[in-house]
């Protein structure tokens, strides 16, 4: 199979590939990020994530020494 491929490779012109996202790419990626950001801030602002927020950080500093 390595033969075959080394081969394919020589008769394209010797390109070993391509090694780096295109302007495309970036944008899809950008806007990947962007709407994950946007979830993850929905979820940390939720009123259920701050309560336990809230909860375990009253927990730490009632806590005896």
């Amino acid at each position: 199979m390595r033969i075959i491929w080394f081969r394919l490779r020589k008769a394209l012109g010797g390109r070993g590939g391509d090694t780096g996202m295109s302007t495309s790419e970036y944008a899809m990626g950008t806007i990947a990020a962007c709407a994950f950001a946007a979830v993850l801030y929905k979820v940390v602002t939720s009123d259920v994530v701050l309560a336990a927020l809230q909860s375990t950080i009253g927990k730490a500093l009632d806590a005896p020494f």
